[in-house]
């Protein structure tokens, strides 16, 4: 880490990791409240990656000198990215920053834009971690998602990505519309069979801006027959040999996502790319920027020099449930002194909230480290209500 003289603050700068958003997506899916947008009238991808590579150099003053450890290329639908494209972004990257020699560089991918030959071109351009957005191998439940890939086509991907990939990650969904404990664990089972590395699975919710939540909602599995199924498949997952290390998320020894983990425990990370979200510790504090959402608008904001369209310090009353937010998801918890060396401030002013939290049960404390309880675990947004200062305003 490199050490930065901020009295009362900082006194080691966190990881730095590099977030890349791609926009673009063939559909919207009602679920989803990323920001993506239909190629109705398609993209030019080298266009975009010159974009993208221009943003990098003028966020590069924020950040200059630090070594980055992981890039993620999230959407959208990143493997739209043709492969000269992607090649031209990931030289570009290494060009302009000083990436470790064995970062993690992940791609998100939709099995309905899969062919084995850009695949194998990604993997020789620096891609070393696949996540595939199956969310289900059932035909039905992948119609009621408005998933434009089938289950074939599900099965399919996977055989690719794990043929130019050792280490692959595979998204589900559970909790979804009209679906049993049985079919869920189905799911489970199938990606499995693959021998994937990494295992996301997400509780499906209706959010905010989705098609589902504007139109009718669909009829979801009730909260008891939620929660079976998150217990099962849990289960399910570690008798598989897969370690349950953070609330969605489940891998294999040594195969936790490190890009994630760096936001997790309270790291740095920059984003580019249209409405791409990012954290950066200065010597005046953190900040959290947020690029123009839209893409026409952050192409216009690239070529004008104002790519960013918010930027803003967290303030000291926010700073705990910011870092509580983030690393009370790991189900190990955190070393207690984390959280000094990632917000600058004083253990005493969570130490009462600390107190409260176990003795509600929510956190426990053990050689050193903080975890959540299983109950915290289960009523994680209970436990961080309690670092969530009266007064304080969250920003993200």
């Amino acid at each position: 880490m490199t050490t930065i003289a901020m009295p009362g603050a900082l006194t080691v700068l966190p990881p730095l990791s590099l977030y890349i958003h791609f926009p673009w997506c063939v559909r919207k899916c009602p679920y989803c409240d990323f920001n993506s947008h239909e190629a109705k009238n398609g993209f030019d991808d080298a266009a975009y990656a010159d974009a993208l590579l221009r943003d990098l150099e003028s966020a590069l003053p924020a950040v200059w000198g630090r070594p980055v450890r992981s890039i993620f290329i999230g959407g959208g639908t990143p493997s739209l990215f043709s492969a000269p494209a992607l090649e031209k972004l990931l030289d570009g990257v290494r060009a302009r920053v000083r990436l470790d020699p064995d970062a993690e560089i992940t791609l998100e991918a939709n099995p309905g834009t899969f062919e084995s030959e850009r695949f194998l071109a990604y993997r020789q351009a620096g891609v070393n971690r696949l996540s595939i957005g199956i969310q289900s191998f059932d035909d039905g439940k992948l119609k009621a998602l408005g998933r434009i890939h089938d289950s074939a086509q599900a099965h399919r991907a996977i055989e690719i990505a794990c043929r130019h990939f050792d280490n692959v990650n595979i998204d589900l969904m559970y909790a979804l519309p009209g679906q049993s404990l049985e079919q869920a664990l189905s799911d489970i089972d199938q990606a499995l069979a693959h021998g994937v590395t990494h295992l996301s699975a997400y509780h499906l919710t209706i959010e905010p801006n989705t098609l589902f939540h504007r139109y009718t909602p669909p009829a979801l599995p009730d909260d008891e027959l939620s929660a079976d199924m998150q217990e099962a498949i849990e289960a399910r997952l570690g008798h598989a040999g897969f370690e349950h290390y953070e609330t969605s998320a489940f891998a294999r020894p040594g195969r936790r996502c490190q890009h994630n983990l760096n936001y997790w425990l309270f790291g740095d990370y920059l984003g580019i790319g249209a409405g791409a979200h990012g954290k950066i510790s200065l010597p005046d504090g953190v900040w959290r920027e947020m690029r123009h959402k839209q893409p026409a608008a952050y192409l216009a904001g690239v070529e004008a020099g104002t790519a960013v369209q918010t930027r803003q310090k967290v303030g000291r009353r926010d700073l705990p449930f910011e870092f509580m937010m983030n690393a009370l998801r790991l189900t190990g918890g955190f070393d207690s002194s984390l959280f000094v060396e990632r917000t600058g401030l004083a253990p005493a002013m969570i130490a009462s909230r600390l107190d409260d939290a176990c003795a509600r049960g929510l956190l426990g404390r053990a050689d050193g480290r903080l975890f959540p309880t299983g109950l915290g675990q289960r009523f994680l947004n209970d436990l961080l209500t309690l670092f969530l200062s009266e007064g304080a305003s969250h920003h993200d």
